[in-house]
């Protein structure tokens, strides 16, 4: 496919100018696909890279992605953090081969040529030639062809990137209320407890959306509402930032929420299961504000969780037009005595590819795209609190899912 053809306008048809109706073709478009990788992943957003301790030293790097395109951070011998294009500017090849380590320079094993931890061409394999003879044409200039870089910045120990140069920083696009929220998570020095990946069969928005769906969690999730970890009844909100695809709800501790209006509604909300070992949930107020679930998102790939005691990121990585995988990275912090650790472990069950929670999660989004499969035509409604995507007190809502699609038709040019 063509440039020309991935900027051409939309294939998709939206039902109205609103954000209350999405065309199911948006899932399901290999077109539309492509235009995401240019104008969501490569354009006025920040993308989730690291976290600062992964890269604590001189000479560290990782390579990871924003979007489908390889990327690589490091941090330089003057302490700062650069991320790049992990590829090399010669003929294109993948410059690291390797997701981490410690060393001075990159250097492409095709041809040899090398660059800093800055991402500028240090060397060029006989740029003179042998013997006089070959080498570069003598108007080629090193300084002209470094990695093409992205912009850094690193908020509450999380680093993030963009390739744009226009996007605000990264507080001022993230708004002050998901600022907020963000830094209330990680306002302590983090460490990596653990992480692992799954395979989504499905399109990335469904993920993406299915974490900005409140509405949804109390009724799909049935060890949530057993063990009362989350209803809709609980005291709670949504925050939205104004573009729309930034946001964070929250649910707080309430062990007596009401259950009439999932009974009246003949909605299971509790079981007669139980747990042998009551220990998964069993939880402290660390945060002193009596909230006990906290999800974040950052547009357009990036989650922030406070279930209870288990701290988590998780990272949507498209991988084509129904696939996707789903990184979690489990998260304690400097202050963490060995009970809390224990604890974060623990109830580290309840979510990730198996998690008490978070395994229907993991196949809710196939069934859609099965669903959709050669029947893509019309649209799905999102019209639950309404029909804007602003901040409510409440969360029997959709707002946060009419948020992403505000953001996503604003970047897009829907």
């Amino acid at each position: 496919m063509s440039q020309t053809d991935v900027s051409a306008g939309p294939a998709t048809g939206w039902p109205s100018n609103g954000i209350s109706e999405v065309p199911f073709r948006v899932y399901t478009d290999p077109d539309q696909y492509a235009r995401e990788q240019e104008r969501l992943f490569g354009g006025d957003t920040w993308a989730y890279l690291c976290l600062e301790v992964e890269l604590a030293n001189p000479g560290d790097y990782l390579a990871t992605t924003v979007g489908e395109v390889a990327i690589l951070v490091a941090r330089d011998a003057d302490g700062r953090l650069n991320a790049f294009e992990n590829r090399c500017v010669h003929r294109g090849n993948l410059l690291c081969l390797k997701q981490k380590g410690n060393l001075r320079k990159f250097t492409c094993i095709y041809h040899g040529w090398t660059y800093g931890l800055d991402g500028k061409l240090t060397g060029v394999a006989f740029e003179q030639g042998v013997k006089g003879q070959g080498g570069m044409a003598p108007e080629f200039r090193k300084a002209d062809h470094g990695l093409r870089p992205l912009r850094v910045q690193a908020l509450g120990g999380i680093v993030f990137g963009t390739f744009s140069d226009d996007v605000p920083d990264l507080e001022g696009w993230l708004g002050p209320d998901v600022t907020r929220g963000l830094l209330r998570v990680m306002n302590r020095t983090p460490h990596i407890l653990g992480r692992n990946t799954q395979v989504l069969p499905n399109n990335w928005k469904l993920y993406f959306e299915n974490v900005k769906d409140t509405y949804h969690a109390s009724i799909l999730h049935l060890f949530l509402t057993t063990f009362k970890i989350n209803k809709l009844t609980m005291p709670g909100g949504v925050y939205i930032n104004p573009d729309g695809g930034n946001h964070y709800t929250y649910a707080m501790l309430d062990f007596a929420a009401e259950s009439a209006a999932y009974k009246e509604a003949g909605l299971r909300s509790e079981s007669d299961l139980q747990l042998h070992d009551p220990s998964v949930i069993d939880s402290v107020d660390e945060y002193g504000d009596g909230v006990s679930v906290q999800i974040l998102t950052v547009f357009p790939g990036m989650v922030l969780q406070q279930v209870r005691n288990t701290i988590a990121i998780r990272v949507v990585r498209p991988r084509g037009v129904d696939k996707t995988e789903l990184e979690w990275i489990h998260l304690g912090f400097d202050t963490d005595d060995e009970a809390m650790t224990e604890r974060r472990l623990r109830q580290g069950n309840l979510i990730g590819p198996a998690g008490y929670i978070a395994m229907e999660d993991g196949f809710i989004g196939g069934f859609v795209q099965r669903a959709l499969q050669y029947n893509d035509d019309g649209a799905g409604i999102v019209m639950m609190g309404g029909h804007e995507a602003e901040s409510q007190k409440f969360r029997a809502s959709e707002a946060a899912i009419r948020g992403f699609w505000k953001h996503y038709r604003a970047l897009m040019g829907e």
